[in-house]
């Protein structure tokens, strides 16, 4: 029944959909959330100021290779130190790292506290999923949700009938679904040892650590699947214990979650109809839009 329902939504996720590795990639995932958008933008400032700071000392050096070499210099000088210099490169590093830790307290604000950057926070419409890492795979639970609960695990080869919308070591049985614009408190706790709970995508790193429970959350600010993996070293099978994480409408969360409780394969099959038709409407909006043109 998990196998049928990985196939029933395989299909429906296309490459423009998905977030997930890709050959030759240097820079992080595209941001689906606004806590992985503030680590692209924090990376990024961090970025210029250590160019800045390479091209800066490169220039000291240059500068002092060509003032001083002993062509140029031939009789050396026997300064022994020089106060404003040694004032200046104190100072300087010190306001640097001051000027990096202002954004870097916010983000870390923020990834505790969703009011601070989430608009329209409303605590009621928070809604709760709990992870808990076992060897190897993942089990989640919808407290929220008449306590919906089912494991995830990865996809065997032999079990992925679409393989170009099913990576490999990615694609898993029974996806998490949530609902887009919507923040999630997660949970997670680990039942045997310590895993991890990554999702490059939402900025999303929290250790799934034995009678512990830790939480942090997210808000998917796009629909469609989003790929992780289990990032601490937990067995002989670590590498084989992805998280797949589906975005859709919140309409198409509720019938999926109402109907989850009692039949989790009918409740993809349902997902996957709908999320179909959608798929289908936009083929004709966009058909439309290129016979307007």
């Amino acid at each position: 029944m998990a196998t049928a329902s990985a196939a029933t939504l395989g299909g429906l996720t296309g490459a423009a959909q998905a977030a997930q590795p890709t050959p030759w990639a240097v820079w992080s995932q595209t941001a689906a959330s606004p806590i992985q958008a503030m680590i692209e933008r924090f990376n990024a400032g961090i970025t210029i100021v250590m160019a800045l700071v390479v091209v800066v000392v490169l220039a000291l050096i240059i500068y002092c290779v060509v003032r001083f070499n002993a062509k140029a210099n031939p009789v050396p000088s026997k300064t022994s130190h020089n106060t404003m210099i040694e004032v200046i490169w104190t100072l300087a590093p010190i306001l640097i790292l001051i000027g990096i830790s202002v954004p870097s307290f916010s983000l870390l604000f923020a990834q505790a506290d969703p009011a601070r950057i989430v608009k329209d926070y409303d605590p009621e419409k928070v809604m709760t999923i709990k992870a808990t890492g076992l060897q190897w795979y993942w089990n989640y639970e919808y407290p929220d949700n008449d306590g919906i609960a089912f494991d995830s695990t990865m996809l065997e080869d032999k079990d992925r009938t679409d393989p170009v919308n099913q990576p490999r070591l990615l694609a898993v049985d029974n996806e998490m679904i949530v609902p887009v614009g919507t923040v999630v408190r997660l949970q997670v706790i680990g039942a045997d040892v310590i895993h991890s709970f990554a999702m490059p995508s939402f900025g999303l790193k929290l250790d799934a650590v034995p009678g512990r429970l830790n939480e942090t959350w997210f808000l998917a600010e796009r629909e469609g699947v989003y790929y992780g993996q289990c990032s601490e070293l937990c067995g002989i099978n670590h590498a084989y214990m992805p998280i797949a994480i589906r975005v859709v409408k919140p309409e198409q969360f509720k019938a999926w979650a109402a109907q989850a409780k009692d039949d989790l394969p009918g409740a993809y099959k349902t997902l996957a109809a709908a999320l179909a038709q959608d798929k289908v409407a936009q083929a004709s909006e966009a058909a439309v839009e290129v016979a307007a043109r």
